[in-house]
């Protein structure tokens, strides 16, 4: 896996004219997110949120994919058609730079804006004599016990610093002594609140955070110390988070994960972010015991760690949130005796969070206490927290079910949920695979044989995204229930390769990677290419997360040029470049970023009057494509069907949330002739609500 990480990376950096750069594409999608924070139609609150948003995708992007680009330099990986490693992440900062100064600018109009609101951030300098005692009150009750402060001392090994936490760093000095000496202090804030609620005053709504709560009992802290100036500053450092992982046989994938989960932890530094106003001793002393290299330090604000601010609290004011829509129902559901019914009448689809996750759910619950139900089998990569789901199926094994789960140990900053997860289900009798050695499983099915006459009947759920009660809130993603028999057996298939690496391809219905999925969707292109030549419409829509692979994205330049109209959803990293004439003024290219996370892949051949429909776990990226387990299945009722085409004629028809992907990534707002403002989200929820007749 890893070297492959390293080919496809390499790949990505290629200087082609006709391939926007994943890395640089990633961040354009980024700005999409930070618009959002500038955008006065957004409540206020949520402005903030996407700030937090914006921020924890750029940690992860440190983490992940500089992580990668640093390997390469590690490697001394060379050009790649006129472009290097080096030159890529130049380009990179430089742009993460520009993006710095736009979130400094929505940060600065938020706080303004929420003062408006009569909420105000306070600091250590600026309290009222009852909001000072109050905090140092608090502090001495509530968060002292949390707090541990670290000497720094050369004589000592420096303290491991943490991916992802925040510490302030200490500097203690007066006219007396001649050495200043140096602490570390990490911010609990697994215990505390990054944001602590103080006394209203003048009728103000105040906040303060964490870090100056700390910073006013800093002589609390060091009291044992005779020094007069004792100062704070904040820092974070940002690992690679590549997993090193153990090809030990005898170990197992449990231990091998565990033990790459220990060395993430010592990752190699990506990213030091320190407050600008940090004294150069201070910083110089940090850097040197830590082996961090001053090109990858960056002196930003007094506050980092922003993810933190999709948590600020709301005061109770509820006009500066989106209202929490109601999860609508199903009537072919609720109409019927039991859900197992209502599937076997007809295929159902769900749309998440328009409808309720309830639903699977139950599907799980009546499955697991149902006399002639035998054996439930599901992929799982990403769970709740706490997870109805595994609650679920434990209680279906001590129902007498043989329950198998496919649990990916390797979903990326959920491994260690996922270890605990295993161990609970292994314990509770539930058999645990953990899908192949060389890929990871990514695919979102679940398949129940269920006795029916005495023969056995199969039922599924095919999804675009994962079994999480959570992110089911957050997330739009696209779910099927089926009794179809034919396409039940061919996930039985994907089971038999996961639980024994079997390769049984032969696939009629379902498109499955590793197997097939790059030869059915090439294909699937190439008919919609005959049927132009032939002079017939010819048409295509693909809406998912990201567009990378390059093959494909030749071949929808091929059928580009012989006038096959493709039209593009793409939320996030989109390499292919539309509307360029001779290359791509057939396509058009949008991407939408609204309150909900536009995950679901649906994917469109007109196929000469005779539609294809698919939904999928994969996106069009080469590991999706090649190296992992996922599963794009065929819609066949007429009635899904023209749900879908609904959904992705909405979409396409966005005049609000939507902006147009082009050569120079500059974001623009889709504009369009229609005199009225269409939202998709909110129209898509309208749409459900009539049919129910609200």
């Amino acid at each position: 896996m890893k070297d492959f990480a390293f080919i496809h990376l390499s790949q990505t950096m290629e200087k082609d004219p006709r391939f926007i750069n994943r890395e640089i594409s990633w961040l354009a999608f980024n700005e999409r997110v930070l618009q959002e924070a500038f955008d006065d139609k957004v409540p206020l609150l949520e402005r903030l949120r996407f700030l937090g948003i914006f921020s924890n995708n750029l940690d992860e992007f440190f983490r992940v994919r500089v992580g990668s680009i640093n390997r390469l330099l590690n490697f001394k990986v060379g050009k790649f058609n006129e472009i290097s490693p080096k030159k890529l992440l130049r380009e990179i900062y430089s742009k993460i730079a520009s993006q710095q100064d736009r979130f400094t600018e929505a940060y600065r109009i938020i706080k303004e804006e929420l003062a408006n609101q009569k909420i105000i951030f306070r600091d250590e300098t600026n309290l009222s004599l009852e909001q000072e005692r109050y905090l140092i009150t608090h502090f001495k009750r509530d968060i002292q016990q949390f707090i541990t402060p670290i000497i720094l001392d050369d004589k000592r090994k420096f303290p491991i610093l943490k991916d992802k936490n925040i510490y302030l760093a200490v500097k203690m000095s007066d006219g007396v002594h001649k050495n200043a000496k140096y602490a570390l202090l990490e911010l609990p804030t697994e215990f505390i609140p990054r944001f602590i609620v103080l006394p209203k005053y003048k009728d103000n709504h105040c906040v303060i955070m964490l870090d100056d709560v700390i910073r006013l009992c800093l002589n609390d802290i060091f009291y044992i110390f005779n020094y007069e100036n004792i100062e704070a500053y904040t820092i974070k450092l940002t690992r690679d988070a590549e997993l090193d992982i153990d090809n030990d046989v005898q170990k197992s994938v449990i231990d091998k994960v565990s033990i790459g989960l220990k060395q993430r932890k010592k990752g190699k530094p990506v990213r030091f972010i320190c407050d600008k106003f940090i004294p150069d001793d201070l910083l110089a002393y940090i850097l040197k015991r830590n082996d961090i290299a001053k090109s990858n330090v960056i002196k930003s604000g007094r506050y980092h760690n922003f993810k933190d601010f999709i948590k600020f609290p709301d005061f109770g004011m509820q006009h500066l949130k989106y209202p929490k829509i109601e999860q609508l129902s199903k009537a072919v559901f609720d109409k019927s005796p039991t859900l197992f019914k209502a599937v076997a009448k007809q295929d159902i689809l769900v749309q998440y969070p328009y409808h309720s996750f309830d639903y699977f759910v139950d599907f799980l619950r009546e499955a697991s206490i149902d006399p002639k139900v035998e054996i439930i089998k599901i992929t799982l990569y990403r769970l709740a927290r706490h997870s109805q789901v595994v609650n679920t199926l434990i209680n279906a094994v001590k129902n007498g079910k043989k329950v198998t789960a496919v649990l990916e140990l390797h979903a990326r900053f959920d491994e260690e949920a996922n270890i605990e997860w295993a161990q609970l289900m292994q314990d509770e009798n539930v058999k645990i695979i953990f899908g192949t050695p060389t890929m990871k499983v990514h695919s979102k099915i679940c398949l129940i044989k269920r006795v029916e006459n005495r023969k056995d009947k199969y039922y599924s759920y095919v999804a675009t995204g994962n079994f999480n009660e959570q992110t089911a809130e957050l997330y739009s993603d696209i779910g099927i229930f089926s009794c179809n028999q034919e396409i039940a057996k061919e996930l039985e298939k994907v089971f038999t390769y996961l639980e024994t690496s079997r390769n049984l391809n032969n696939y009629q219905h379902l498109i499955v990677s590793p197997f097939n999925t790059r030869r059915k969707y090439l294909a699937l292109i190439q008919q919609e290419i005959e049927h132009a030549k032939a002079g017939r419409r010819a048409e295509i829509i693909l809406k998912m997360n990201s567009l990378v692979d390059f093959e494909i994205i030749d071949k929808l330049y091929l059928a580009n040029s012989f006038g096959v109209k493709i039209k593009l959803i793409i939320r996030g990293i989109c390499c292919l470049i539309p509307g360029i004439k001779g290359l791509s003024e057939n396509i058009q290219a949008i991407s939408i970023i609204d309150k909900y996370l536009e995950h679901g892949r649906i994917y469109y051949f007109y196929n000469g009057g005779e539609p294809k429909y698919f939904i999928s776990s994969a996106d069009f990226m080469p590991r999706n494509i090649d190296n992992r387990v996922e599963v794009s299945y065929p819609v066949y009722a007429s009635r899904i069907q023209r749900k879908l085409k609904r959904i992705l004629d909405i979409q396409l028809t966005d005049n609000v949330k939507a902006r147009i992907h082009d050569l120079h990534l500059l974001n623009e707002y889709k504009k369009s002739k229609s005199l009225k403002e269409i939202r998709s989200q909110d129209e898509l929820y309208l749409e459900y609500l009539k049919q129910i007749g609200r």
